[in-house]
């Protein structure tokens, strides 16, 4: 199904072989007064052919689809972020694989996201994930964050120099929230936030990188290490 756009928006394209989860994304994209749903796709080849056509602000694709149903997800994201590296993305998964979000994010994970399907039910957030993809930021969903970071925690790394605050801002920041955000969540300043963050940039040997680049790159640091 595809939709002529109309106005100025999030523009989107969804892809998911499954039609109730298709719609139900549908549905709520439609809820959102800036979002605009232009395509819905069943597969990779049609999910390639509506983004080459329509050249989408963001795309919502589940991970694995037909042909072969089993990475195509990830395997369209990293072709897109190769030919359309403006273009957001948010990836779904049905559960708990953090071999597929470093898979994603091995070249970096900016404009980039992965979320739980359970996650869609809640508009904030998801609508936060597409927003955050779309502004060229990431968004992990908290449950992989969870599950990377007991995978890293069983391993040395520079991140281990990280004070236990400075970790939880970092988990915040991979979730895709911003200064403000984190501030609220932590029930701290934002004047306490950006002192974590630019400790943690100092720790991780970041603090030459311009701040996007330095916040993409310790949240790879932090989640792969």
């Amino acid at each position: 199904v595809v939709r002529e756009s109309t106005e100025s928006r999030v523009r989107l394209v969804i892809a998911d072989d499954n039609l109730l989860m298709r719609q139900g994304v549908a549905a709520l994209v439609n809820t959102v007064d800036d979002f605009e749903l232009v395509a819905e796709c069943e597969d990779r080849p049609s999910l390639e052919a509506a983004v080459d056509e329509l050249r989408p602000d963001a795309v919502v694709t589940d991970i694995r689809m037909p042909p072969t149903h089993t990475n195509e997800g990830v395997a369209a994201a990293l072709r897109f972020r190769k030919d359309y590296p403006e273009m957001g993305i948010v990836v779904l998964s049905q559960f708990s694989e953090p071999e597929f979000v470093t898979e994603l994010f091995a070249d970096g994970s900016a404009g980039l996201g992965y979320l739980l399907k359970n996650r869609i039910g809640d508009v904030a957030e998801f609508t936060r994930a597409v927003r955050s993809v779309a502004a060229g930021e990431s968004a992990v969903d908290s449950a992989i964050v969870d599950v990377l970071v007991s995978s890293r925690n069983a391993r040395p790394s520079a991140a281990d120099r990280l004070t236990a605050r400075e970790s939880e801002v970092l988990a915040h920041i991979a979730e895709g929230m911003n200064n403000s955000a984190i501030a609220e969540e932590l029930v701290i300043s934002e004047k306490a936030v950006a002192k974590h963050i630019n400790s943690i940039f100092s720790k991780l040997g970041l603090s030459e990188e311009p701040d996007i680049h330095r916040r993409v790159k310790a949240v790879l640091l932090w989640l792969t290490a």
